[in-house]
């Protein structure tokens, strides 16, 4: 999640290549850039390529943040980043299209922030929700060719997210929703939110499991003992977040929510969240607990596995012999996280993928898992 501070107003002025000044949380701002125009029409290239976990933020969000009380506050930690990462944050429009060409991404499926509205009031929530969202659809509408849109849900109140969920998508157009697996102390898979997966399945509408900071009891147990920056970054990008994801989804299969509702369909960032690293290991606590199925079907069968800004040809590899062609989307992680070296269309041109299984990445799974949602 690295955010450059050079001027991306211009679309021939690339992403930098170049990084100095650290960040609280690790990642680094670059001081120069480079030229080269790496969009599409730039390059009279004709590959579309979609992201699918770029995110933005409202003032009417971080103003409902900065009200938590203290205890709140610690739990999501939530807040905008200062400085240039804060300003591309808050800006979708002209800004945020010109660094897109120069990644060379032409579509943007834009989504709120980590930690959305989980840490929120139940009644603050559910009206944040509909006014993020409306907005969503503003912005989706205002730039079509350029941008879709995640939901955002008011998982305090799922009785409010379930109809909120149905609304965004047949009345909004927006493609599902993202969620930041756990409300408080309360997982993603409690019965509270069992109306939401039923929603979504019978909508067809993918979820993405976002990553969330542990919950501090965790952060102090496992990620404490350093100083402030490492103990950050080491339960956040360092590996917290990505646990506690995959946990997340591991928590979905072992209640059940699968096998309650087979046609749901969940979107996991970071080339799976650690899972795919260890579902041979995992597959025998399926058995175990009496699963129909081992995790790795549930995987293949309910997951989709995205970049979430990883550029690794080496885990991208990895996930298709896991998953299938057919279950890998593309992902920039926008603004934490600039485009991959040479741009999206070079990053999967090298990865040792036919073409055919570049454009499935690139969009046409995100294309076809859109086409099936019932609106």
């Amino acid at each position: 999640m690295c955010v450059p501070v050079c001027n991306v107003a211009r679309v021939e002025k690339a992403w930098p290549r170049s990084v100095s000044v650290l960040t609280p949380l690790g990642y680094r701002f670059a001081e120069k850039t480079e030229q080269r125009p790496w969009h599409r029409q730039e390059a009279g290239t004709d590959m579309r390529t979609i992201g699918t976990e770029e995110h933005f933020v409202t003032d009417e969000v971080v103003a409902a943040w900065s009200r938590l009380d203290a205890a709140a506050r610690d739990d999501s930690r939530a807040g905008v980043p200062p400085g240039e990462l804060g300003e591309r944050l808050r800006e979708v429009g002209e800004r945020r299209i010109a660094a897109m060409d120069e990644a060379g991404l032409d579509i943007q499926v834009i989504s709120l922030t980590s930690p959305g509205l989980h840490n929120l009031p139940a009644d603050e929530a559910s009206r944040l929700q509909i006014e993020t969202n409306d907005h969503i659809a503003e912005l989706v509408n205002a730039h079509p060719e350029r941008f879709q849109g995640f939901a955002t849900l008011a998982t305090p109140a799922p009785a409010a997210a379930e109809q909120e969920l149905e609304r965004a998508v047949t009345k909004l157009g927006l493609n599902g929703a993202l969620l930041f697996g756990r409300t408080g102390e309360r997982n993603l898979d409690h019965p509270d939110n069992w109306s939401i997966f039923e929603i979504a399945a019978s909508l067809r509408a993918p979820l993405y499991i976002h990553p969330q900071i542990p919950q501090p009891r965790v952060r102090t147990a496992l990620y404490a003992g350093f100083d402030d920056a490492i103990d950050t970054g080491f339960a956040t990008y360092g590996i917290g977040w990505h646990y506690e994801s995959g946990v997340q989804f591991l928590r979905l299969a072992l209640a059940g929510v699968f096998d309650r509702f087979p046609d749901l369909q969940v979107l996991l960032g970071h080339w799976g969240e650690v899972v795919l690293f260890y579902l041979d290991r995992a597959d025998g606590l399926a058995i175990q607990a009496n699963l129909p199925q081992k995790f790795s079907e549930y995987v293949r069968q309910n997951a989709y596995i995205t970049a979430g800004g990883v550029y690794s040809q080496r885990y991208l590899r990895w996930a298709v012999e896991v998953v299938g062609i057919e279950r890998i989307l593309f992902a920039t992680d926008y603004p934490y996280r600039p485009g991959p070296d040479g741009g999206v269309e070079h990053f999967l041109q090298t990865a040792g993928l036919d073409r055919a299984d570049q454009e499935r990445i690139a969009a046409g799974n995100w294309d076809a898992l859109v086409a099936a949602i019932r609106r």
